[in-house]
This record gives C-alpha cells, structure tokens and sequence, in this order.
C-alpha cells in the first residue's frame, strides 16, 4: 500500500503575541520564528513518521525547497511536488500567551495545481492505495474524480471549511476528518452541537463514507454503519495546537493501514495529538512511532 498526500505546502511565520490581534490594532510580537506546515505537509509528515510509505504532491515556489529537505528527512517522497516560479504557500499565525492561534493563509503555488499535475502524480498509484486531501489546494475535485477512477481510497479533512466543500465529489470519498466546526457545518448543525449529535447526522448523511470527529480535549469519535467508538486524549500541558488534527489524521490512517481495530486506531491517534500539542512548532511536533505505538 502506497500513500499519496495531494495538499498544501506552506512557510508558517509564527508571531508570538499577549493577544490575537484586533480589528484596527497594532500590537508587537515577542518572537518570530520561521517553520515548516501546510495541513498537506503537516499530514504527510505525520505518516512518514509514523513509518508509512508515503508521497507529497503539491507545489511550490523557490522558497520553499527546504520543505522539501525536511519533509525527505522523514522519510517522504517529494518527486510529485511540482516547482514554479511564483510564492510558495504562506501561513501567518498569531499564537497567544494561552497558546491558541489565529491563521491567515495565503494560498501561492497551493493554488496553482495543474490537471497534467494531478494525473502524473496519480498514474503512479491505483487500486489499495489512498489520497489524502484537504481544502488549502485548488482543484480538489479533479484530484477525487481521477483518485477514484484509479481505484485509489479517498481520506478527505474538508478543512479550511468554505463554501467549496458543498461543491466537491463528497459521495466519492471513503473517510472524512472532521473537527467540530468542519463536522458540524457538513452536517448543517449550529457549531455548538453536541458531537455525538454531529456524528449520527454524519453518519446518515453520508452512509457510505467513514466518520473520524476530533474534539479536542474530548478525543474523538468514530462512526460508520452501527459501529460507534471513542478515543480520549492524554492529559499534557499545550503548548501549541497547530498540528493537532493533522497528526490525529496521520496516526489515525497509519494504524487503520496496519489493520489495528477502531478503537486501538483512536487511542493512539489521540495519543499522538496529545504529544503533538505539548510542543511548539507544527511538522516540527509531531511525534515518531516509536513515542506512540506501544
């Protein structure tokens, strides 16, 4: 089994700050440090570490190539991210003295993807193998339809969710990862909705597509057919939830892709988040198998 991460690849400008900023405010920051993200990086990342055979399609800018350098040191394959010459993908992120953030994206060569791009990453991979998508590239439908027709599995983390979702091939994919924002807008519920009351309206929504809700301090929960399941998350000091999600997601698939049971799949995804949040930083802290799995 082959995994091909189709997503962003950004240059995260992480400002520390007393506050997120308000409208019409200026306000000094107390650091400023430079990193590696993008939920596609971030994702990829997250597999590679936790010892899958993974691949990187996107694209980027000259500035980005040391993406590329980090994302080879842990073990990714990058020969599918295309180059240009425009801006890579950036992040601007405030992170506050209570370590929640507040991003601002803007979108450089994530929103330049070619059809040619997507069917030259794709032809390398077919039947048994998965995708995995988000919502910071263009044309994410054209990578769902073509994954399909190649046999491939599709994981999808609708996530920035926007009105683009609603037009996407929803009933193409396999999985969705869902936060309670993106789970409760798919489900056409107020976002202070219960999550189990989320997740049956999901998963009646959507019969055929698997159901993965993270919940923060609440874990996560699963639910597809008539299996329900919950995972919970490990008590540590946060102290950054950038890749919080997007190492659950990574986890999630690569014990699921081990044959591990639901239940199992959840624990040690909540786990790894849990260990992901008690550092700074987001490709930077997400954990290596060796922490998680037992």
């Amino acid at each position: 089994m082959k995994i091909l991460v189709f997503g962003s690849l950004n240059i995260d400008l992480i400002f520390s700050v007393d506050h997120i900023v308000r409208p019409g405010e200026t306000i000094s920051s107390s650091a400023l440090e430079r990193s590696a993200g993008g939920k596609g990086a971030n994702q990829a990342a997250s597999l590679a570490k936790a010892g899958m055979d993974v691949y990187m399609a996107g694209k980027i800018g000259s500035d980005g190539k040391f993406l590329l350098e980090l994302l080879e040191s842990y073990g990714v394959h990058t020969d599918h991210v295309a180059q240009y010459e425009g801006a890579t993908g950036q992040a601007l992120i405030q992170l506050d003295k209570n370590r929640q953030n507040a991003i601002v994206l803007f979108s450089g060569g994530n929103a330049r993807i070619t059809d040619d791009e997507i069917n030259g990453a794709l032809s390398q991979f077919g039947s048994g193998d998965i995708v995995v998508l988000q919502n910071e590239i263009n044309r994410t439908a054209e990578v769902m339809r073509c994954a399909k027709k190649r046999g491939l599995k599709i994981y999808l983390n609708p996530s920035p969710y926007d009105e683009g979702i609603a037009k996407l091939p929803l009933n193409l994919a396999d999985a969705f990862f869902v936060n309670e924002i993106e789970g409760a807008a798919l489900a056409d519920l107020p976002p202070e909705t219960a999550f189990p009351t989320i997740r049956e309206r999901l998963v009646k929504k959507f019969p055929h597509v698997e159901i993965i809700l993270t919940a923060g301090k609440d874990g996560a929960f699963y639910g597809f057919n008539a299996v329900r399941e919950k995972g919970n998350i490990i008590d540590l000091p946060v102290a950054d939830t950038t890749a919080a999600g997007d190492t659950f997601t990574g986890y999630f698939i690569a014990a699921r892709a081990r044959d591990l049971p639901i239940q199992e799949a959840l624990t040690i995804a909540c786990k790894a988040a849990s260990i992901a949040v008690s550092r700074k930083g987001a490709m930077a802290s997400i954990p290596f198998a060796e922490e998680v799995f037992d």
